[in-house]
């Protein structure tokens, strides 16, 4: 299963609520904090969520 990179690019400073809890479910804590999680629809839903505040990188398993 591929795997998805996801890194914190921008403060969650001045954020709705709903993106600050989705940051802390993804486990993102702090700028140019990165983590790894499987692909999925709901980490896809996640993701698409904060956007603007996230980069995405997938990595393959291979």
């Amino acid at each position: 299963m591929a795997k998805i990179k996801i890194t914190q690019v921008r403060s969650t400073n001045r954020r709705s609520q709903r993106q600050r809890r989705t940051m802390k479910a993804l486990g993102l804590r702090r700028i140019r904090h990165t983590v790894t999680h499987n692909d999925s629809p709901q980490i896809r839903g996640m993701i698409d969520t904060v956007r603007h505040l996230v980069t995405t990188e997938v990595v393959d398993d291979a």
